[in-house]
């Protein structure tokens, strides 16, 4: 049967993956890759570094397009539904003309593939569909939180006290209820400006681990204009941007 390894590559520093990760490219034959425009070419670009220097002699890369999604919908869980069954059809496609039985393939995943990353749904919706048939394991990387925490130096808890992790759009709604410390992942819209800032400090970080880093921290109220005017300028360098940040409010 063939084997698919859904493997986690880290937040973008090469030497954040595990020996484990490592192992497994050397055994892959196939790499599929989701392109997702020229925007994301350096995304693409770190991936082909990681098999430069783990894959295998003859290993072969099968691209296909990402689908397109809107990013401002009326009805969020509906759009990411109907995106992730578009997806799960071009993937489902890659393996089907690629991967041959018996052969191994792999996705590599940005950070941790448990941590709001698609990769694991899309192919238990491609199994549950029953026409093409695969055996995958999910390997684990160092997240994007993991590595905002390590760069600033600081504990994602503290003693006792528990944390959150969630996105932009749900801090819009509201601080998490009984949570002093929120990380916050696919913030598109800098919602750190929209909350009460009293007494919060920021933990900010984009591109972490690689040599466009970027990390400012301090008091919420303090660095807020700072952190908007470098992630604006970061993003028309770019033309994307990839921020995490943590939220630590003082009891």
């Amino acid at each position: 049967m063939r084997k698919i390894y859904v493997i986690g590559i880290g937040a973008g520093d090469p030497d954040h993956l595990t020996l484990q990760a490592a192992k497994a490219i050397g055994r892959t034959d196939v790499f599929f890759l989701l392109d997702k425009g020229e925007v994301k070419e350096s995304m693409i670009e770190l991936r082909r570094r990681v098999l430069k220097s783990y894959g295998k002699l003859g290993r072969r890369i099968a691209e296909g397009r990402d689908p397109d999604r809107d990013r401002t919908p009326a009805d969020y869980e509906g759009t990411i539904a109907d995106w992730r069954h578009r997806r799960s059809e071009v993937t489902e496609a890659l393996i089907r003309e690629h991967l041959l039985d018996e052969e191994t393939g792999a996705f590599l995943v940005w950070g941790d593939p448990s941590l709001y990353d698609s990769t694991i749904a899309i192919l238990d919706e491609i199994l549950a569909r029953g026409d093409t048939r695969f055996d995958y394991e999910v390997i684990p990387g160092i997240s994007s939180v993991s590595a905002l925490a390590a760069k600033h130096r600081v504990g994602v808890n503290r003693v006792g006290k528990p944390f959150q992790v969630t996105t932009g759009r749900r801090l819009a709604e509201q601080w998490p209820d009984q949570v002093d410390d929120v990380i916050v992942m696919l913030d598109a819209h800098q919602t750190f400006g929209e909350v009460d800032n009293t007494d919060v400090d920021i933990y900010w970080g984009a591109y972490i681990g690689t040599s466009d880093e970027l990390l400012i921290s301090g008091p919420l109220a303090e660095v807020a204009d700072e952190i908007r005017r470098v992630r604006a300028e970061a993003r028309d360098r770019h033309g994307w941007i990839m921020d995490t940040y943590l939220l630590r409010r003082h009891p």
